[in-house]
């Protein structure tokens, strides 16, 4: 590794950290403890005296009173018995209620939380869509009213489906309908809103939906879950658009474009909402509490619809609760595979079109993980083995030529610019591109920063363990600190270990190579260390692909090494120097020789003054 191979990789390395510390996703700090509170306690001896509210008794005639003046023509559901229906497919258990004829009720059967409990991901405390709208000047919410219900099976060409139907009837050619549609598989439950007959009882103002979602806490580190958990709405004009999840402050943004979907995406899953025409507009809020160990975030996404869609029988749409799987996803509708986070759209082509098909693929025939993660790291070396023969073959051109740039810097003690105008010269007349080497690395580095985002973000990983890592989706802690260490964390993490000592083993040995000298020679044993603060608190999947990756790495360059001829390269080198002694300099190398002569001009005219 050449002097300019050191600066290549050192940019590189300060560009890596500054998107890291700006744009990327935040290490998760240490975990908040909640402090219980002390319980008070009454003193011995002392009275208090608490008042008892009882509650006004009304008679019927008061209560459809107060309904009448609240609900006006939907009084007479405004009062009644409150029932559960719950139905299951392969991947969810939906409980409906009649109360408002809604969900009350989501769990995803083949997920557990970190604590091993069934994942419930909405129940009645975190889940409430109001679906509000406009009657005789009053807005009459649907989810105070009873409905009727109904459920029924209907055949259709993929297996059975059951639709949950409920009725809010006036008499039998006025009504409101509520349909939900659950297939045999999936996470999609399907919604359908029908107003019959309504046109004098319901104004022609827009359906407002307000979904209040607490999203509660299912992974053990909550602070990396909160950072990771956003609402997210995707336009008709195919824009993808969130709030941001590093302020506890309220976030607040509206929209007046055509909405086709929105959703709370959590870290390894998602609740949404999606339109099958579009929302007419959206107002979206978020916020949560630092002290909170249990909800990681709170979220309202208030949606309107147009009135006359629903009149038409046009208010058609769907609900989707489950994992983040870019392979289900893509599937839902347009966009919707955006809530897997797989980076900017350089690194989100690299993992939708090589990492994510290449990784299920390996799923179905192996089931540890940690042996996918080696083979795909022997994959992706294969791929990339024509860009890594390259970079050695120029360390090893850098090598032979050693002897000449040792004689250059010996005539030049005291020049540095003006050593380096000659070894270009010498780099030129011997054939050799001092950027060779560090050119292929360049054109790794999109490969490896995908797989910065694929593997924190996959769900493939998530409670999935190998050797010592209990979870492959987050850091593996060997020993867990008293104390925090600004930007490493309060643990220390094994891979990020291993994968430090191999890439400070591959460097050592690549320096055998190389004529770098003094300063530069530490700053490449000081990116390893920086490496390991950055990944301390990352998914242990990711340190442990790059400590496998060091380690084939090694291995491929001591199999090329076995087939390199330095003879046969010392002579091509002569070959060229014969030929190219009375050769004109390339434009290129004459900007770069002019540049350096500029500069030592410069700094001649400095030293007399």
């Amino acid at each position: 590794m050449d002097k300019n191979q050191v600066i290549g990789i050192t940019m590189l390395v300060l560009m890596f950290w500054v998107y890291v510390e700006f744009f990327a996703p935040q290490p998760p700090p240490p975990e908040e403890v909640l402090s219980e509170q002390p319980a008070v306690k009454e003193q011995s001896g002392s009275t208090s005296q608490q008042e008892v509210y009882q509650p006004i008794q009304l008679s019927n005639s008061e209560i459809e009173a107060q309904n009448a003046a609240q609900f006006g023509a939907f009084a007479q559901a405004a009062s009644g018995k409150e029932k559960d229906i719950v139905i299951e497919n392969n991947a969810l258990r939906v409980t409906f209620s009649t109360l408002g004829g809604s969900l009350s009720e989501v769990l995803l059967k083949d997920h557990k939380t970190y604590t091993g409990e069934p994942l419930i991901l909405s129940d009645k405390g975190n889940l409430k869509i109001s679906k509000l709208i406009s009657s005789q000047g009053k807005i009459i919410d649907l989810n105070e009213l009873y409905f009727s219900s109904s459920s029924r099976s209907v055949q259709v060409a993929v297996g059975d489906t059951t639709q949950v139907i409920f009725r809010l009837e006036f008499d039998s050619y006025r009504y409101v309908e509520q349909v939900y549609t659950i297939g045999g598989t999936g996470f999609e439950i399907g919604y359908k809103l029908n107003f019959v007959g309504l046109d004098n009882l319901i104004d022609n103002q827009d359906l407002r939906l307000v979904w209040l979602n607490h999203a509660k806490r299912l992974e053990a580190n909550l602070a990396d879950a909160r950072t990771r958990t956003t609402v997210q709405y995707y336009t008709l004009g195919e824009d993808l658009n969130d709030l941001s999840s590093s302020s506890p402050d309220v976030l607040s943004e509206i929209s007046n474009e055509g909405i086709r979907w929105a959703s709370l995406k959590q870290k390894f899953f998602t609740s949404a909402i999606i339109a099958e025409n579009g929302f007419r507009s959206g107002e979206f809020s978020s916020y949560y509490n630092p002290l909170d160990s249990v909800i990681v975030r709170e979220a309202t996404l208030t949606l309107t619809y147009p009135i006359g869609d629903i009149k038409t029988g046009e208010g058609n749409f769907s609900f989707f609760f489950g994992p983040n799987n870019y392979q289900v996803l893509k599937k839902v509708t347009d966009g919707f595979a955006e809530n897997v986070d797989l980076g900017w759209k350089m690194f989100a082509f690299i993992n939708k079109f090589l990492v994510v098909p290449l990784f299920n693929w390996l799923e179905n025939y192996i089931s540890n993980y940690g042996i996918i993660i080696m083979i795909l790291v022997i994959i992706i070396k294969i791929i990339l083995f024509p860009l890594s023969y390259k970079a050695y073959m120029s360390m090893a051109k850098t090598k032979v030529f050693k002897p000449e740039l040792d004689e250059i810097k010996a005539k030049y003690p005291d020049d540095a610019q003006k050593a380096q105008a000659e070894q270009m010269s010498m780099y030129q007349k011997a054939g050799i591109n001092p950027l060779s080497g560090c050119i292929p690395m360049v054109l790794q580095m999109p490969i490896l920063l995908a797989l910065f985002y694929f593997f924190p973000n996959s769900i493939e990983l998530r409670q999935k363990s190998f050797l010592w890592a209990h979870d492959l989706s987050t850091y593996d802690s060997i020993l867990d600190l008293p104390f925090n260490i600004p930007m490493y964390g309060d643990h220390i993490s094994l891979f990020t270990i291993l994968m430090t000592a191999s890439t400070v083993l591959y460097t050592w040995s690549n320096s055998q190579m190389t004529t770098v000298q003094g300063p530069m020679k530490t700053m490449q044993y000081m990116m390893p260390v920086m490496f390991m603060v950055f990944l301390n608190s990352y998914s242990s999947g990711l340190t442990f692909y790059y400590f496998v990756a060091n380690i084939v790495t090694f291995v491929q360059q001591a199999i090329i090494r076995r087939f390199v001829d330095e003879d046969k390269i010392r002579k091509v080198i002569e070959e060229n120097k014969k030929k190219n002694a009375n050769k004109k300099s390339s434009p290129f190398m004459s900007r770069i020789q002019d540049a350096m002569k500029a500069g030592e001009e410069q700094r001649r005219q400095q030293k007399k003054k």
